[in-house]
């Protein structure tokens, strides 16, 4: 069950990135106070584990209504991982979150930045959603998918801590950290995404 929690969490972090998203909260929020800030990463991070847990629970579902074979998902869902994994890597993401995050800024009307865009589609984007369905079709028994649930409970209440912390932290660290740490962990989920690609590969054709 280790392994099962450890792989879960693992993936979970990649994908939803709390250190990528850190700065990018910290920029959306630096005019508003230190209780709004706090109260806006409880909003964003409780709206983004409600969604999740529902396409974990009814994903499954959902893919059968559609007459979509969970292979073929888990084939589709590696080669979207794959592609965030490389824009990790080379910064795109990032750049496309702060682009995102300044035409947030530019809209004088829109305060409150917890459901558009931390909650969706910063933190439960699609490949977060593509990894949680893929993990819990990978789950046997109630026990192992409670473990994955509990991974997930895990990385959120990470992320909570990360955007909580995240103007002091960017001033502690500065971008060239969290620039090396976002490479790294791209690194590590694109070869997980391979590994959801050999998966399905397999399981439609041997």
């Amino acid at each position: 069950m280790i392994e099962i929690f450890l792989s879960a969490f693992v993936t979970l972090f990649l994908v939803i990135d709390p250190p990528g998203c850190a700065p990018i909260y910290a920029g959306l929020v630096s005019e508003a106070t230190p209780r709004q800030q706090r109260n806006m990463a409880i909003r964003a991070t409780s709206i983004a584990s409600v969604i999740l847990l529902c396409f974990a629970l009814f994903g499954e579902q959902l893919l059968g209504a559609l007459h979509i074979q969970l292979d073929s998902f888990r084939i589709a869902g590696g080669i979207m991982l794959f592609l965030i994994a490389l824009e990790m890597v080379f910064e795109k993401r990032t750049q496309r979150r702060e682009e995102r995050a300044e035409k947030i800024r530019a809209t004088p009307e829109i305060e409150d930045v917890s459901v558009f865009p931390m909650a969706m589609p910063m933190l439960a984007g699609p490949g977060a959603i593509a990894s949680i369905m893929l993990l819990m079709a990978r789950a046997q028994g109630t026990e192992e998918t409670l473990v994955i649930l509990g991974a997930l409970g895990a990385v959120m209440l990470l992320t909570l801590g990360a955007l909580i912390a995240a103007t002091p932290l960017m001033r502690l660290f500065g971008n060239d950290v969290e620039a090396v740490i976002t490479r790294l962990l791209g690194v590590l989920l694109a070869a997980l995404a391979i590994q959801f690609v050999i998966d399905g590969v397999k399981g439609s054709f041997l």
